[in-house]
Order: structure tokens, then C-alpha cells, then sequence
């Protein structure tokens, strides 16, 4: 569970973490805007039954804490939270490496193109 996972190592060596991006474009909120994005789908995997691949409550925030504490050690709070999460989710098969680029490829030229991501 603790192997470094390739998808996730290329953003964790991008550096794109909140603080640096919220001072690069001048925002003052210490939260980042997919925080709650973050909270709500922590709240509905806690709560999902349909999946035995689907870690526990406490499965979840033991590796999340793990992870925090090694692999992700040098990311900011809830950087590190998000990175244990999605290592927890490809490494039990939830989702797999290519799906994962694939999604991040879709909101990155979202991003760029200046898109509303909700519509």
C-alpha cells in the first residue's frame, strides 16, 4: 500500500500545491476551492456499502494518515489528504492509473480553455 504510485508522484514533483498557487494568483483564502469536493466524496466512500474494493472509515484514514506521514510527508494539509486518498483508490482498484490521467487531462484543458468546469 505504501509503493509510490507513478500518476501520483508526477503531481506531487509539480509542486502545485495550494499556497503556492493561491499566492501566484493572488488569492487570500487558506482553504482551496475543491476542499469541500474533497470532504464530500471522503463522506460518501465512508458511507458507500456497494463495493467491498471501497475502504472503511477506518481503513481510509489509517492509510490517509500513513501515507501523510511518508510518501506524502512533504505536501501541505489537505494536499497530502487528497494524495492519500486517490493512492488508497488506485492502489485497491477503485480507479486505475489511466483513468486518473485521463480525468486530470480533461480538467487541466478545462482549466487552460477557461471553461466553467460546471457547465
Amino acid at each position: 500500500m505504501n509503493a509510490p504510485i507513478e500518476a501520483l508522484q508526477k503531481i506531487v514533483t509539480r509542486g502545485h500545491v495550494w499556497p503556492r498557487m493561491a499566492a501566484k494568483y493572488g488569492v487570500q483564502n487558506p482553504v482551496p476551492p475543491w476542499k469541500t469536493s474533497l470532504d464530500g466524496l471522503c463522506d460518501a466512500l465512508d458511507a458507500a456499502t456497494c463495493d467491498a474494493a471501497v475502504p472503511t472509515f477506518k481503513e481510509r484514514r489509517d492509510e490517509e494518515d500513513a501515507l501523510s506521514a511518508t510518501l506524502y510527508a512533504d505536501l501541505p494539509y489537505p494536499e497530502n489528504q487528497l494524495m492519500a486518498l486517490a493512492h488508497s483508490l488506485l492502489a485497491r482498484g477503485v480507479i486505475t492509473e489511466p483513468e486518473l490521467e485521463e480525468r486530470l487531462a480533461r480538467v487541466r484543458a478545462r482549466l487552460q480553455s477557461g471553461t466553467n468546469p460546471s457547465g
